[in-house]
């Protein structure tokens, strides 16, 4: 399998650390979202994934080869090819509840503060840095303020999100967290949140795939 992928970038973090739980190896292919103006506009790239985005998974075991874009779309055909350990739970409830969560910060919180988001309001919008950086830290802390609730609402939560293993909401919520340690976001208000996050870097699947781990970190 080969991954298009970016260091800092939490859909790529995900897919990574699926990857890492199944015990897939994979060639690393580094797309710098910032140099040289976004490699990720290159021509090369854009006949890869029109949207212009990472990650890209491509896996060469079938014949024609598998293109896949979307991390949540990636991580699901993951773990339907390769079903241990599984990311999501069989029963339909309980699928549907992991789902949710996972799109909860994956939908509402983490396309509002994403690397081509935040140039817009720099760069079209004109906006400061200091109200920019407000911008993401109120997207950030009022949903993973709604997740929390939700977590410590449930008597599905355990040790990770959904019961004593991680799944598919734990791979999304782990990168968010990253991303908004880097915006010195409050998560004082987050408890049950953050011992999950906890919980789960304390897994060598999670470590290895933190963006300062990766082949292009800087």
């Amino acid at each position: 399998m080969r991954l298009y992928s970016y260091f800092r970038s939490s859909a790529s973090f995900r897919v990574r650390i699926a990857l890492n739980l199944k015990g897939l190896p994979v060639d690393y292919q580094p797309i710098h979202l910032v140099r040289h103006g976004g490699e990720q506009h290159s021509p090369d790239f854009l006949a890869t994934n029109p949207d212009g985005l990472v990650p890209v998974l491509v896996d060469d075991s079938n014949d024609p080869a598998v293109l896949l874009t979307q991390s949540l779309a990636i991580v699901e055909y993951l773990d339907e090819t390769v079903p241990e350990p599984p990311l999501l739970p069989r029963d339909p409830v309980e699928r549907a509840r992991v789902r949710a969560l996972a799109l909860a910060i994956a939908c509402e919180i983490h396309p509002l503060n994403n690397l081509r988001v935040l140039r817009y309001l720099v760069r079209v919008l004109e906006v400061g840095d200091e109200a920019k950086n407000t911008w993401y830290r109120h997207w950030v802390e009022s949903g993973l303020g709604a997740f929390e609730k939700q977590l410590a609402a449930s008597p599905m939560t355990g040790r990770f999100c959904h019961g004593d293993a991680p799944t598919l909401a734990d791979l999304t919520l782990v990168p968010q967290i990253f991303n908004g340690l880097r915006f010195d976001c409050d998560y004082s208000r987050i408890p049950t949140v953050m011992r999950v996050f906890d919980a789960c870097m304390e897994l060598d699947a999670f470590k290895r795939a933190v963006p300062d781990r990766q082949p292009d970190a800087e």
